[in-house]
C-alpha cells in the first residue's frame, strides 16, 4: 500500500470486502464469459453440444450412422451386450454339486481324526463329486475343477479313515510281554 492512498492497492486492484454490498444477480442474464477469453472445450456456448454430437439423452451413434443401443440392451447384428460382454455364458449352470463335493472332500481329511467321521463325509464327497462331473460332461455346469477336487479329497479322506481304523484294530491286539 502506498502511504498516500490507504484503501488503494499499489497495482490498481481493489481489495475484496465480503461485507460490501453485492450487485443484484439477474437470473435471466447470459452466463459470464470465460476468464482470459477461453471458450468451453466444445467451442459452443454453455449447454449446447458441439456440431456432430447428439444432445444429452440421445443415444450415441457410431461413425457410420447406425444408432447404438444403450447399455444392457441387445445391439444389432449379435454384438455383445454390456454385462459380461464378449464372454460366453453357460446356459442352466448348476454348480452347487461341485462346490458341495469340494467342501465335503476338504472337510473329510481332518475329520478322520474325530471318531472316524471322515469316512462317511469322504464317501459323500466322492458321490457328489461323481454326480458333479456328470453334470459338467452334460454341459449343465462349468466347475469341473471343484468336482475333481471333491473326488480326490474325498477319496483321500476315506483312505486315511480306513487306514487309521485298521491301525487301531491292529494296535488293540497287544503282543504278550514277558515278565
Amino acid at each position: 500500500m502506498q502511504p498516500g492512498n490507504p484503501g488503494q492497492d499499489p497495482y490498481g486492484q481493489q481489495p475484496n470486502d465480503p461485507t460490501a454490498p453485492q450487485p443484484p444477480h439477474d437470473p435471466y442474464a447470459p452466463p459470464p464469459a470465460a476468464p482470459y477469453g477461453q471458450q468451453p472445450t466444445s467451442g459452443q456456448p454453455y449447454g449446447q453440444p458441439a456440431p456432430g454430437q447428439p444432445p444429452y439423452g440421445q443415444p450415441p451413434q457410431d461413425p457410420y450412422g447406425a444408432p447404438q443401443a444403450p447399455y444392457g440392451q441387445q445391439q444389432p447384428y449379435g454384438a455383445p451386450t454390456y454385462p459380461n460382454a464378449g464372454y460366453p455364458q453357460a446356459q442352466g449352470q448348476n454348480n452347487t454339486l461341485g462346490l458341495v463335493s469340494m467342501i465335503l472332500g476338504i472337510a473329510s481329511i481332518p475329520l478322520v481324526c474325530c471318531v472316524y467321521l471322515g469316512i462317511p463325509v469322504g464317501i459323500a464327497a466322492v458321490v457328489t463329486g461323481y454326480l458333479a462331473k456328470q453334470k459338467v460332461a452334460q454341459g449343465q455346469a462349468n466347475n469341473a475343477g471343484q468336482a475333481k477336487a471333491g473326488l480326490i479329497c474325498g477319496a483321500v479322506g476315506v483312505g486315511l479313515g480306513i487306514l487309521l481304523l485298521l491301525l487301531n484294530i491292529i494296535g488293540s491286539f497287544s503282543l504278550p510281554t514277558e515278565p
